[in-house]
């Protein structure tokens, strides 16, 4: 199949009797260098290696090809992509809603779970809602949305300022921890709980660790 000019480009590179140039800069299988060589002669090795020529450089003068299992290398590659995309850290956005007059009580609660979606690495919305008379005293929910990120300053930052949306006040906190420290560090922790189970099988598990596994993240809470 020759060069098409115009029209789709496929992103599978060329093989074997699909490159059309007079010469190639060669790569053996190892990587060694095998210099440039006429394409007849590159084939020709390709069937004595039980192997294909493989264009890995199109824009190179010459091309640049290699000989490997082309099968094999898009296996690889695919089980490579798949693992990455297992392993990707999606940025997620937690919200939680307070009242400009919540209890102390509820307050700390609320700030729990703040810190713990922080210490996951996730971002976290908080919204001051309010109510009837509420709206005329805005300093209240600035006040409490301060004193959140103070108190919470350890483990994130305030991303986006506090700010008027209608009814509500919104801010917005990201962690000082990326996504992917969060979640190395909690594979970490659970291998450690697992080692240690198995070291001390008849030793009953933490109850605070049983209750951080056990506990869904919250998406939303409303005081």
């Amino acid at each position: 199949m020759g060069c098409y000019r115009g029209g789709s480009i496929s992103a599978e590179p060329r093989i074997n009797d699909r490159i059309r140039v007079p010469e190639v800069r060669l790569v053996g299988p190892s990587g060694e260098q095998v210099g440039i060589v006429p394409l007849a002669k590159a084939l020709e090795l390709a069937q004595e290696y039980d192997l294909d020529l493989v264009e890995v450089a199109a824009n190179a003068r010459p091309p640049v090809c290699k000989l490997m299992d082309y099968g094999k290398f898009k296996y690889e590659s695919a089980m490579k992509a798949r693992e990455a995309r297992k392993n990707q850290a999606h940025t997620v956005i937690k919200e939680m809603k307070l009242r400009p007059k919540i209890d102390p009580h509820d307050y700390d609660t609320k700030k729990g779970h703040v810190v713990r979606f922080l210490k996951q690495g996730d971002k976290v919305k908080i919204t001051i809602m309010f109510r009837g008379r509420e709206q005329s005293r805005p300093e209240l929910g600035y006040r409490l949305l301060q004193r959140l990120a103070e108190d919470v300053q350890d483990l994130g930052f305030v991303e986006s300022n506090p700010k008027q949306d209608g009814r509500n006040m919104i801010m917005v906190l990201g962690p000082h921890k990326k996504k992917t420290e969060a979640m190395a560090e909690a594979r970490q922790a659970q291998e450690a709980r697992k080692a240690e189970a198995k070291a001390h099988p008849g030793r009953s598990q933490n109850p605070a660790d049983t209750e951080n596994a056990e506990a869904p993240a919250e998406a939303s809470a409303e005081a």
